[in-house]
C-alpha cells in the first residue's frame, strides 16, 4: 500500500524478490489547468509491472476491505500511503502490516519527518520498519537503519536516499521477520517528537532568526513550498530562495550586505547567508548573476516577509 513517489522504490524492490498480489493506492486526482485525472506514482509503476491495482476512496470502505480479505495476503507492506488504516486492515494479514517510516522512531512521528529533521538541524536520520498498530506511527520497531544528514542535503535529496534505504531495508527485513528471527520491540517512551504536515506558511523566512535557522529552512522545504521572502520588505514581490550558504556577517535582519555575481549576502539575527539561487514570483529559478542582471538590488536594501495564502 503506497501512493507517493517515496513508495515506488519499495514496490520495485518487493516485486523483484517477492510475490506482490496487489497494490493499493489513492484514487487518481485532477491536476493542472484542465483538471486532468492523473494516476499516483505507485499506480504507474504497478501497471508497468502488471500488478493489479486497487484504489479505494477510503481505506475504511467495507467493500474494499472485503476485496482485500478475498486476496488473503500474508503480509501487507505500507509506504507513504496517505491514509490511516483501520484495525480491520491491520489485523487482516496473519503477519500484520509493516510500514516504511522515514525517521528513527520514536522521533518524528507524522506526515513530514524528512522536512522536520532538516528544519530542526538534525545531523542524522534514518528509516524504521515498524509493525503497524492503530496509533499514529506508534507501532513496534522491527528494524532501523541510520544515515547522516549532510550539509549538501536538502529535503529532496534526503527523500530519494531514504526511499532507497527504506526499500533495501524492507526486503532484507521481511524474510527474517516472517521466519520469526525479528521480534518487534515497543518504541521507547522517551524521545518522542512529531512531524506535522508542512504548510505553505512554514516557508516564510524570519530574518530575525539565526543564519543556521534560515539555511535549514531553505534546505528543508525543497521542492515545496520553498523558503520565501519579499523584495522591498512588507508585501513586495515574493522571492523563493532555493540554495544558500551560511557566512560570517552582521547587520540589520533582512538587510542586503552584498549584491554581486557570486551571491547575495543577507544579514540574519545572528550571522548571514549567501543566496546563490533564487526565483522571483512567476519566474524561473536563476543564479544570482542572472537575477541581478534584471533586478537592481544593492547593499542597504531590505528583504521582508510575504504572506502566502493556504
Amino acid at each position: 500500500m503506497g501512493t507517493a513517489e517515496l513508495s515506488c522504490a519499495s514496490l520495485k524492490a518487493l516485486a523483484e524478490g517477492l510475490e506482490v498480489i496487489a497494490v493499493v493506492t489513492q484514487p487518481d486526482k485532477p491536476k493542472g489547468r484542465h483538471l486532468k485525472l492523473l494516476p499516483t506514482p505507485v499506480k504507474v509503476m504497478a501497471e508497468s509491472l502488471s500488478i493489479p491495482v486497487l484504489q479505494p476512496s477510503r481505506a475504511r470502505n467495507e467493500e474494499f476491505i472485503e476485496q482485500l480479505r478475498a486476496l488473503r495476503p500474508e503480509l501487507i507492506a505500507v509506504a507513504a500511503y496517505g491514509q490511516i488504516l483501520p484495525a480491520a486492515i491491520l489485523d487482516l494479514p496473519p503477519l500484520g502490516c509493516l510500514n516504511v517510516h522515514t525517521s528513527l522512531l520514536p522521533k518524528y512521528r507524522g506526515a513530514a519527518p524528512i522536512q522536520w529533521a532538516i528544519l530542526n538541524g538534525e545531523e542524522e536520520t534514518g528509516v524504521t520498519i515498524m509493525k503497524m498498530d492503530v496509533g499514529l506511527d506508534t507501532g513496534a520497531i522491527v528494524t532501523q537503519e541510520r544515515t547522516p544528514i549532510r550539509p549538501e542535503d536538502n529535503a529532496a535529496t534526503l527523500h530519494d536516499r531514504l526511499a532507497e534505504i527504506g526499500a533495501e531495508l524492507l526486503v532484507r527485513t521481511i524474510p527474517d521477520y516472517t521466519g520469526g528471527k525479528f521480534l518487534p520491540q515497543p518504541q521507547p517512551a522517551e524521545g518522542v517528537s512529531h512531524a506535522p504536515k508542512i504548510k505553505k506558511e512554514d516557508g516564510r523566512i524570519d530574518w530575525s532568526k539565526s543564519a543556521q535557522w534560515v539555511w535549514n529552512r531553505v534546505r528543508g522545504l525543497v521542492p515545496w513550498p520553498g523558503a520565501f521572502t519579499s523584495m522591498g520588505g512588507g508585501e513586495g514581490q515574493m522571492l523563493r530562495i532555493w540554495e544558500a550558504q551560511v557566512v560570517p556577517g552582521q547587520g540589520s535582519p533582512g538587510e542586503i550586505m552584498q549584491a554581486e555575481k557570486h551571491g547575495l549576502v543577507i544579514a540574519c539575527g545572528e550571522g548571514a547567508i549567501r543566496v546563490v539561487r533564487l526565483q522571483r514570483e512567476g519566474g524561473r529559478q536563476m543564479t544570482i548573476q542572472e537575477f541581478l542582471a534584471g533586478h537592481k538590488l544593492q547593499p542597504g536594501d531590505k528583504l521582508g516577509a510575504h504572506a502566502v495564502a493556504e
